[in-house]
């Protein structure tokens, strides 16, 4: 009979630290696994979300989610119910939608869509009304029926959170005194500058909720190609092979890694005419190679990693982000977006496209649902200490490792 050991025993957390205080400092080449308790505890949890989460620069949505003035996106980080907008000048905003009234959520996802337009932000209990306009976005403009009481307007207004744009990806941070997220990816912005992704177009989002297993499992899974052999034997290893892929010499918040396409997958696109992709076939050249060397690298597959919950595949012709976001310790969310270059020539089989994409996508992430579940089930049965070292091809996960060491001790 296992005995489990729970997180709530005296000095747990103090011990998780220690082993990653332990095994952050190990060499590549002896690297090993976070312990169990990392991916199950709540106490463990709750520091990350305090000071990863809390504090961190969050990959949230693309920018055109919000195209014009007016425009709004609904969306929660860690229970935090948040809406972010564009004012008249083109500049987006973050602001909590709890009112400051009664508490109400300001756009309730029961009777309000994820997008759309609105003049002002109405809290529908009470109709309490909030600018959106430049430097007075979130100030209450209307509360009705509150003249014969003691109450400062002028001093009510919602909270707002930092937000930027990034090679057109919206980064969130909720700590008032962050600062810019651009120092620390520099080195990522030019690696993805040539590709001009703030133009990128998103043709496919898709969500899976409340996905039963620790947020660190699925940022692990989505961080290594050493899968593909097994997870994705019949479906991305014909294409990208793990084994060939190229990890790059990174550290701190940001990584990459190139596989080129297979020969085989490159002979038969020839056959055919055509180019291999990462995705359905559509019509139009292959595009720019994909890389993150010097624009010399054959055709073929670049992940770029942004720690603590964002990655980017690009092939030559589209490019799929994912997002996790925690939703406990042992749960989280998955949202995955298919993006293409603007001036993408329009497949003449629009609708049959898409229906293949949204088919590849499913496969995949539920081909990764079954490691990801697998691998929570495991860490749950309180497993002895693991055996294994990492892979060259896990260096990513050794990197992560090191980020988490870096922002939990």
């Amino acid at each position: 009979m296992t005995v489990h050991r729970t997180s709530s025993e005296p000095g747990a957390l103090s011990t998780i630290l220690a082993e990653l205080r332990r095994v952050a400092a190990l060499p590549l080449e002896r690297g090993e696994t976070l312990p169990p308790a990392a991916y199950t505890s709540p106490e463990m949890y709750t520091r990350e979300t305090e000071r990863i989460f809390g504090r961190e620069w969050l990959c949230v949505a693309r920018a055109e989610e919000i195209p014009e003035p007016g425009s709004y996106l609904r969306l929660d980080v860690l229970g935090v119910p948040l809406v972010i907008t564009r004012d008249e000048e083109g500049e987006l905003h973050a602001l909590s939608r709890v009112c400051r009234h009664r508490f109400m959520d300001i756009l309730p996802p029961e009777t309000t869509p994820e997008h759309g337009s609105l003049k002002r932000l109405t809290c529908p209990y009470h109709t309490w009304t909030y600018r959106l306009n430049g430097q007075y976005a979130g100030r209450l403009a209307g509360a009705p029926l509150m003249r014969q009481v003691e109450f400062d307007s002028a001093s009510c207004r919602l909270p707002a959170h930092s937000v930027e744009v990034w090679n057109g990806f919206v980064l969130l941070n909720l700590d008032p005194d962050a600062t810019s997220p651009a120092p620390e990816l520099a080195g990522l912005d030019r690696v993805l500058r040539r590709h001009g992704l703030e133009d990128w177009v998103s043709v496919e989002t898709q969500n899976w909720r409340d996905i039963p297993a620790n947020w660190k499992v699925a940022v692990e899974n989505g961080s290594e190609n050493y899968h593909h052999m097994g997870t994705h034997a019949a479906t991305l290893e014909p294409l990208v092979p793990g084994r060939d892929t190229r990890v790059d010499d990174c550290d701190g918040r940001w990584f990459t890694m190139f596989t080129p396409y297979s020969a085989d997958a490159v002979a038969a696109a020839a056959a055919e005419g055509t180019a291999p992709r990462g995705g359905p076939q559509r019509d139009g050249g292959a595009g720019p190679a994909n890389g993150p060397g010097d624009g010399q690298d054959p055709p073929g597959m670049l992940i770029a990693g942004i720690f603590p919950q964002s990655v980017l595949a690009v092939v030559p012709d589209s490019a799929v982000w994912i997002r996790w976001m925690p939703t406990g310790p042992a749960t989280h969310d998955t949202r995955i977006t298919v993006m293409v270059p603007p001036d993408a020539p329009r497949p003449p089989d629009s609708d049959a496209y898409l229906v293949r994409l949204r088919e590849q996508i499913t496969l995949i992430q539920e081909e990764d649902l079954v490691a990801i579940r697998g691998v929570q089930r495991g860490l749950a049965s309180d497993p002895a200490p693991s055996g294994g070292r990492f892979s060259h091809l896990e260096r990513p996960l050794w990197q992560f490792q090191r980020y988490l060491a870096d922002r939990l001790l």
